[in-house]
């Protein structure tokens, strides 16, 4: 079975800029049409983000496939916060389409700290092991919130929370493109597809990814962008564990703090393996990608 995801699956995208965004706040919620607007340091694909002054941002999705992520946030984010060890993004008001933009979108509280991803391009001081095990007391703390009534994978995230063979035909017909490592990789393929996840579901974020880890002093200091979020297999949350960290010892902090056993990490590898194969297919030089296929094939985490 296969299923859309954002890296295989393009959109007419509008054209989303700062006078966008001023015409949407000013004619729909003017009671900030004096504050500031402007673009933020580090931004995603999902998601377009903008500055409104010093305490507020407007988060505008990209296409329209991800859409469903908008009211999404907007009902679960403040049921989980009181429950989270580190903030996370806080619904201020919900936008709707208008002024050529076709999408809803949101307003949100600004949440202080840099993103990991230029925390590290600017090599601040950024513990890797002290971050393993804030990601993971946070993952275990997001696992333990009641997760009754909770969106189910879908299309709203792409699928994560299901079994990581939702995208069993793209992803062997990735790894079959990887020349001398495609036995290897398909090893760790059929690893991933033996198990599933047994007990009830639980709370994942979905894309622990460098844009979306806030740092302050060196350490997490939130984490934001629950889009992919869900109820379901945990197994998506740990792919950190390849994409982070380059230090075995990281990972092992990673491993140890996120308590989960060993059918979830083989399944984690393969989330992490579908990723990276279908980004080589699209992009067969990406630095990231390669780094995480070799560390997929040499330390199992």
């Amino acid at each position: 079975m296969s299923a859309p995801d954002p890296a295989t699956a393009p959109e007419v995208r509008p054209a989303i800029d700062a006078a966008l965004v001023r015409r949407l706040v000013d004619t729909q919620f003017p009671q900030w049409r004096d504050l500031p607007i402007a673009p933020v340091e580090h931004d995603g694909w999902d998601n377009r983000t903008f500055r409104l002054g010093s305490e507020l941002s407007v988060r505008l999705p990209s296409a329209a496939g991800y859409t469903g992520q908008v009211a999404k946030e907007h009902e679960w984010l403040p049921r989980l916060a009181s429950r989270l060890p580190l903030p996370i993004p806080q619904p201020v008001a919900a936008g709707v389409p208008g002024d050529g933009y076709p999408f809803p979108w949101s307003v949100y509280r600004w949440l202080p700290g840099r993103p990991l991803a230029l925390a590290r391009d600017e090599a601040d001081e950024v513990d890797a092991v002290a971050l393993a095990r804030d990601i993971g007391a946070f993952l275990l703390a997001l696992r333990g919130v009641d997760a009754t009534d909770g969106p189910a994978p879908g299309s709203h995230n792409f699928f994560r929370g299901a079994p990581p063979d939702v995208y069993g035909e793209e992803a062997l017909a990735a790894i079959a493109l990887l020349g001398d490592d495609g036995p290897a990789a398909r090893a760790i393929w059929e690893r991933a597809i033996a198990s599933h996840w047994e007990a009830a579901p639980v709370w994942f974020h979905g894309d622990v990814a460098e844009g979306n880890l806030l740092v302050d002093s060196g350490r997490l200091s939130a984490v934001i962008d629950f889009g992919t979020s869900g109820v379901g297999d945990p197994a998506c949350d740990l792919v950190p564990a390849w994409t982070l960290f380059d230090a075995p010892a990281a990972r092992t902090a990673f491993r140890d703090a996120v308590a989960l056993d060993d059918a979830t990490w083989a399944r984690a590898r393969g989330w992490a393996l579908w990723k990276a194969a279908i980004t080589l297919r699209d992009h067969p030089t990406d630095p990231a990608a390669r780094t995480t296929l070799r560390r997929l094939l040499t330390d199992p985490a």
